[in-house]
């Protein structure tokens, strides 16, 4: 099914969506109807990268250590969410076969083009490959992977791929061979659901 990393990472953060713009989505899951917010401020922001694996753990203490403090940290911290709340409605209309805005595409590609991902050679013995990189010198260049995942979304994903989970609102693009995954991971709500279903069963069989 592709890497599903859930709960279990060590900074609580959900890795469910099999793509980088939906495992950003799932940063503002939901507990017991209430809404949480996992990016409440810049140091959370960059725990998620690292976790994401976009920041190296001295990147994070660099960034953490020069902007840390700043108003303009922040700022970007609220940026973030700004365009990840607007990017939830755009991706699920999305899902539902409707057209990214003009305006979404204008402020992505004004995104890519102020903070662009680079491509770099790396070679392992007699093999090499490409691979893509950013270098946050501040804090606004944290927009790099997450405009270029997102438009990476809307231009080669399959759509009819890409859903909201039955029982929560975490998105994942479904990678499996049969293409009929119905919950962002078993663990977090397959296993709830087919523990709910057993107990109607039970309640449903007649009693000796």
């Amino acid at each position: 099914m592709g890497r599903v990393r859930a709960i279990q990472n060590s900074d609580g953060f959900l890795f469910v969506g099999n793509q980088l713009a939906l495992d950003f989505l799932n940063t503002r899951p939901v507990q017991n109807g209430v809404p949480m917010e996992l990016l409440p401020d810049f140091s959370a922001l960059l725990r998620w990268f690292q976790a994401a694996e976009l920041l190296s753990a001295r990147d994070v203490a660099n960034l953490q250590q020069k902007w840390g403090r700043s108003a303009r940290a922040q700022r970007t911290v609220e940026t973030v969410r700004e365009l990840r709340e607007k990017l939830r409605k755009e991706i699920l209309a999305w899902e539902r076969g409707g057209a990214v805005h003009p305006t979404t595409i204008d402020e992505l590609n004004r995104l890519m083009a102020d903070h662009p991902m680079r491509t770099r050679l790396k070679a392992r013995g007699s093999a090499s490959s490409t691979e893509l990189w950013f270098e946050p010198r501040q804090p606004e260049d944290l927009f790099a992977p997450l405009a270029h995942s997102t438009a990476t979304l809307f231009a080669n994903v399959d759509r009819s791929r890409v859903r909201k989970c039955d029982q929560c609102v975490l998105h994942f693009h479904d990678t499996s061979k049969k293409g009929t995954r119905r919950w962002c991971s078993m663990q977090l709500c397959g296993n709830r659901l087919k523990v709910a279903a057993y107990a109607a069963r039970q309640r449903m069989r007649p009693h000796e």
